[in-house]
């Protein structure tokens, strides 16, 4: 099952990336079409590309210099060096870096555009909290986020979204303080145009959220067949679940990223309605730690 979930995983990152680039390029078509401006399509394109490439091979740089984390070496902290080492090992993964959030908050995080490429990073406070068999189940959790290819397909979709939203509010603000073509007869397509622009943002956050919150199920899973104990995880989720300070490094941008929503109170969370669930960066807590005990 986790491995069909890894391939699919990386199917899905071609596919996204395309709906995406589809999407981008009808924002851009609509608008050029509506302000008569040929020129809007291929700026609006080529922007996104180069945005794209810039963030897919300097996310990490831009996460960790955001979350302020700093990178150490094994004679820092050999412990938590020999857990990411040894369990990489065990993944067929090489080593990331690891990294370092001077925060109480307790949470952690993996970056990267691929294995080669990936960083781990856990705050002072989770670090000084977990057991060794707790340490290695959040640490194997982010090393399969690692091995399942999640960090390229989150920082992608990310990178995406961000775009879209930014070029949405742009070519808005071009159509209502522009020049407009005369179009007679064209109010539909004009008003389909208009409503498309102002959903594509909120679309695109909820395909976001949505992958984020299946990821981490995955993540989980992944966890438990590469430490063969799922009850390590589950005991250091339940002391993050119990844990109510907001990490202050964090923002919406990062939070997807995390073990943990870093940025609200856990409390109560798992009893809301299924239309805010949507807008969550992952799924209950509770009903991850429940399906790591049922393992």
């Amino acid at each position: 099952m986790v491995y069909t979930e890894i391939a699919r995983n990386k199917r899905k990152t071609a596919l996204f990336i395309t709906f995406f680039l589809v999407l981008i390029i009808g924002l851009g078509w609509f608008f050029s079409y509506y302000v008569d401006a040929p020129l809007l399509l291929p700026v609006a394109v080529g922007f996104s590309v180069l945005m794209s490439l810039i963030s897919y091979y300097f996310s990490d740089k831009i996460v960790l210099a955001m979350s302020k984390a700093s990178e150490i070496k094994k004679v820092d902290d050999p412990e938590l060096y020999n857990v990411v080492e040894n369990l990489a090992i065990a993944a067929g993964l090489p080593t990331p870096k690891v990294y370092l959030i001077n925060d109480t908050a307790l949470n952690a995080f993996a970056t990267g555009r691929d294995p080669k490429h990936a960083v781990v990073a856990i705050t002072t406070g989770l670090r000084s909290k977990l057991t060794k068999q707790e340490l290695e189940g959040v640490m194997a959790h982010e090393l399969s986020h690692i091995g399942n290819f999640d960090i390229r397909l989150s920082t992608m979709i990310v990178v995406l979204v961000g775009i879209v939203t930014l070029l949405a509010d742009w070519m808005l603000r071009i159509a209502f303080h522009g020049r407009r073509r005369n179009n007679e007869g064209g109010g539909i397509l004009i008003l389909v145009g208009l409503v498309f622009a102002l959903l594509s943002p909120i679309a695109a956050t909820l395909i976001q959220l949505a992958i984020s919150r299946r990821r981490e199920y995955l993540a989980d899973a992944s966890s438990a067949l590469l430490t063969r104990f799922p009850q390590g995880l589950a005991s250091a989720l339940e002391k993050i679940s119990a844990d109510h300070e907001p990490l202050e490094v964090a923002n919406k941008a990062t939070a997807h990223l995390y073990i943990v929503n870093p940025l609200k109170d856990h409390k109560g969370r798992d009893k809301i309605g299924w239309f805010a669930r949507m807008f969550q960066t992952h799924p209950p807590i509770q009903d991850r730690i429940t399906k790591l005990r049922q393992m």
